[in-house]
């Protein structure tokens, strides 16, 4: 689903205004008429005038705008539309609190190129920014709760970009646990199944005490939780869709 099929955003427009709408042939913007039955005239207006608003911030790409717009748990449509100006990213950490624990390694992926920063070589303030300067939206898993605000806290950088976190987009299809677990259950395979977050841990402090290989296999392990995310979004989201859309196949 794209943006462009959406009207949720839109005042007085819910699931069952949103599915009669699509039920009626107007599954998208330029479908759209005043002559659809049980769409009264107010809000006939409104979702035009949303879409007038709507067109040339899409094209400006202006992501930002359809985050707010959009409710919370419908954010996952904004995916198809921007997902060329996605970052997926995941940290490594030495422990959950952002306070006292310090980031590891950080690994950001978009464009189809995955850059990795190490503390004590290129992990720093400046780095971060680089690497999220061009992102019109993160995806993350459970890194609205702990990613983000670890980086923010630990380098005093601003990650206050549109996020698709895909822990939430995942429960809401019934896919709970874990990464490594969900990974599972759908079908991504791993080239290391048998590493964890307690391994990452691990693996640092090897590398701390003179261990290269360790960090190279840290490394690795960070990046395959980066780059998995994509694969991860594009089957969670086309779940969503297909549910969203499966009511309006329903009514044709």
């Amino acid at each position: 689903m794209r943006v462009e099929n959406s009207f949720i955003p839109v005042r007085g427009v819910g699931e069952t205004t949103e599915r009669r709408l699509w039920n009626h042939g107007v599954r998208e913007w330029d479908d759209f008429h005043r002559e659809v039955d049980g769409v009264g005239p107010t809000t006939a207006e409104r979702i035009e005038a949303f879409i007038d608003e709507a067109r040339p911030r899409l094209e400006d790409r202006d992501t930002a705008y359809f985050a707010r717009t959009f409710p919370d748990n419908e954010r996952w449509r904004l995916y198809e539309s921007f997902r060329d100006d996605a970052r997926f990213f995941d940290i490594e950490t030495t422990g959950l609190d952002h306070h006292r624990d310090t980031v590891t390694t950080v690994s950001v992926y978009g464009d189809g190129e995955t850059t990795t920063l190490v503390a004590g070589d290129n992990l720093t303030a400046e780095a971060l920014e680089e690497v999220f300067a061009d992102a019109g939206l993160l995806v993350t898993f459970n890194g609205a709760r702990f990613d983000v605000p670890f980086l923010e806290t630990s380098f005093d950088v601003d990650l206050d970009y549109p996020h698709l976190d895909l822990m939430y987009a995942c429960r809401s299809v019934g896919l709970t646990g874990g990464l490594k677990t969900i990974e599972g259950e759908v079908g991504i395979d791993r080239d290391r199944p048998d590493l964890s977050g307690r391994d990452a841990v691990r693996l640092w402090r090897q590398y701390e005490r003179g261990d290269d290989a360790a960090l190279d296999t840290l490394v690795s392990y960070n990046r395959e939780d980066t780059e998995n995310l994509e694969v991860l979004a594009d089957h969670v989201t086309a779940r969503l869709d297909e549910r969203a859309f499966g009511s309006r196949a329903e009514g044709e």
